[in-house]
């Protein structure tokens, strides 16, 4: 890796994948699919360095086993041009005028309402797409009482669509284990609609409906494929994940997020740090200025609370995180010089900050804080 000449950059642990991978892999039925969810950018992680990645590792998923779920057209896109030809899903939705590119491609669309029902069936070239089903989420999805309509116009003579429908699923709503009798009720709701289709003469459609919580929560729920994103990249889904998971079940976070010291100076007691004047410092203070702000993802709202981890030890924000830097507390710390490195995210000595603790002191979660890092900000799969 040569990371000269950037201030800031991405670290990907190809082995913390694999391994999380795995983890999943040894919880689902053989015969059950993985999907990789790496939407937007592969949850900040990059999306064409993960799917690469996990393209190439030997796995016990072959072909059709390993899928991926992107969120829009453009990724699925950029995906094929790099090379991936495992089946791609388009989880949300898709405009009209992209229909045709799913069809050159093979990229598989999710339809969702009646309006896109009928703009593929009337479509001059049409993808293979999957149903999603709203069984209590209620985002996307035909809702029960829709079903019989739905078959309707999927078997019509005039839509010519019938054997484009390749898959069924839908998305449950509780990620905490306060509420897994509403998990249970979607998924038995599901499970209705699935024997409706069944009947109706829809006996081979890929059936799908755990992402990485249930994956861990709800064995029942893994049908023929699972839909893992957050876990794959190291990161509990839900607290109740934490304390519930399988047995010999473990997560490794797979991101480090890095940048280097810019500046150090000695600042007098008494002297305002940064914007607006938000934080005095009690005595002189040696302080560290880094090139890394909000623009690049590192939440202003962690102004004044937030630390990173330099020479393997933790140091304190001073003042408002700006826009393309930031300033740190480093009078504990000796001998810290221009160019040192600095970690925001990831290890350095015995020292860890994950994803999750910046997100919780800012009232989010590490899906918000790992997806808004800068697209541009360049990842090394390490």
């Amino acid at each position: 890796m040569d990371q000269s000449g950037l201030r800031t950059w991405i670290e990907i642990d190809k082995k913390a994948l694999r391994y999380n991978t795995e983890q999943f892999l040894n919880i689902i039925p053989k015969k059950t699919r993985l999907m990789a969810v790496i939407k937007s950018n592969a949850y900040g992680h990059g999306l064409v360095q993960v799917a690469k990645q996990l393209t190439s590792y030997q796995l016990p998923v072959t072909g059709n086993y390993l899928w991926f779920g992107v969120d829009s057209i453009v990724e699925a896109l950029r995906l094929r041009r790099e090379g991936i030809k495992n089946p791609i899903l388009v989880l949300g939705s898709t405009l009209p005028s992209r229909i045709k590119e799913a069809v050159e491609s093979n990229i598989i669309l999710t339809v969702s309402n009646f309006e896109s029902l009928l703009t593929l069936a009337k479509a001059k070239n049409r993808p293979q797409f999957h149903l999603k089903i709203d069984t209590g989420m209620h985002r996307q999805g035909f809702l029960p009482n829709d079903i019989g309509q739905v078959i309707r116009k999927v078997r019509s003579p005039k839509s010519e669509i019938r054997n484009l429908l390749t898959g069924i699923y839908t998305h449950f709503a509780a990620k905490d284990w306060g509420h897994p009798s509403y998990t249970e009720l979607q998924l038995a709701e599901f499970k209705k609609i699935i024997k409706i289709f069944d009947r109706a003469g829809f006996r081979n459609l890929v059936r799908h409906a755990a992402a990485s919580d249930a994956t861990l929560l709800f064995p029942e729920a893994h049908l023929d494929m699972v839909r893992v994103g957050m876990g794959l990249y190291g990161y509990w889904p839900s607290w109740a994940a934490k304390v519930r998971h399988p047995k010999g079940f473990f997560l490794k976070p797979v991101l480090s997020w890095k940048t280097i010291v810019g500046e150090v100076k000695m600042i007098p007691k008494g002297s305002y740090v940064g914007y607006d004047l938000t934080e005095q410092v009690q005595r002189d203070t040696k302080i560290a200025v880094l090139p890394v702000g909000y623009w690049h993802g590192y939440d202003r709202g962690l102004s004044s609370v937030g630390e990173v981890l330099i020479c393997g030890r933790r140091a304190k924000i001073l003042g408002r995180v700006s826009m393309d830097m930031m300033t740190v507390d480093i009078g504990d710390i000796s001998k810290v010089k221009v160019g040192d490195e600095v970690v925001l995210v990831g290890r350095q000595g015995r020292e860890f900050i994950g994803a999750d603790e910046p997100a919780l002191k800012i009232g989010t979660s590490q899906y918000e804080f790992l997806t808004r890092i800068n697209p541009l900000i360049k990842r090394f799969v390490l």
